[in-house]
């Protein structure tokens, strides 16, 4: 999602307010994204938390 909207990952790790390298490890599989920053990177991409999981091919959130 996060290339699909031309972002780098220094500006998502800005947005959850972390380290680019602490970000990295979440994205490529190799430490386990903790729940608030999930939820936080839902609401910044106007989808659901689902979606990010691959819980779901539904892009946009239930409401």
């Amino acid at each position: 999602m996060r290339e699909d909207h031309d972002k780098t990952q220094e500006e998502i790790a800005a947005y959850l307010i972390m380290k680019r390298g602490v970000y990295q490890r979440y994205e490529s599989g190799d430490r386990e994204i903790p729940v608030w920053a999930l939820i936080k990177l839902a609401d910044y991409y106007h989808t659901s938390t689902d979606y990010i999981l691959g819980r779901t091919d539904r892009r946009e959130p239930v409401r």
